[in-house]
């Protein structure tokens, strides 16, 4: 799960060392290790209580989960699961015009009326910069 080897383990245990001292060091691992162990306590005793609340339906929930589990590459399917094509795919149809601006296309509306599409928005052309020694203009509204 967290694909820690030795010497990533070395380095931890000379950090706690140097971070906690010889004599606090024993006192904190076996603190770790009995917290370790009830957090897994808690969690096979909070998966036997649903085991037991939902009985065979406990199954079911677990099903695909499983067969996610079971895939060779089970990240493969969900790698261009952004948001936005999440909200594309499930709330828009397909339809991706309103994240790219591209509404040229004609949508069909149902009274029959013919659509045009309305124009392009071209921004504002960016103020020239001012010359040396020229003074800014003043907006009087903003002072």
């Amino acid at each position: 799960m967290f694909n820690m080897g030795w010497p990533e383990m070395v380095i931890l245990v000379v950090a706690a060392l140097v971070i906690l001292g010889p004599e606090r060091l024993p006192g904190a691992i076996r603190w770790t290790a009995q917290s370790l162990r009830q957090v897994r306590d808690y969690a096979t005793g909070a998966t036997s209580q649903l085991r037991n609340d939902l009985g065979p339906e406990f199954d079911e929930i677990r099903k695909p989960l499983e067969e996610i589990r079971e895939l060779k590459r089970p990240l493969d399917q969900f790698r261009g699961m952004t948001p936005r094509a999440a909200v594309t795919r499930h709330l828009l149809d397909g339809d991706d015009s309103l994240f790219t601006g591209n509404f040229d296309k004609p949508s069909s509306t149902s009274n029959g009326s013919d659509y045009s599409p309305p124009p392009a928005y071209s921004p504002p052309e960016p103020p020239k910069p001012l010359a040396r020694n020229e003074k800014p203009p003043i907006d009087f509204d903003a002072t």
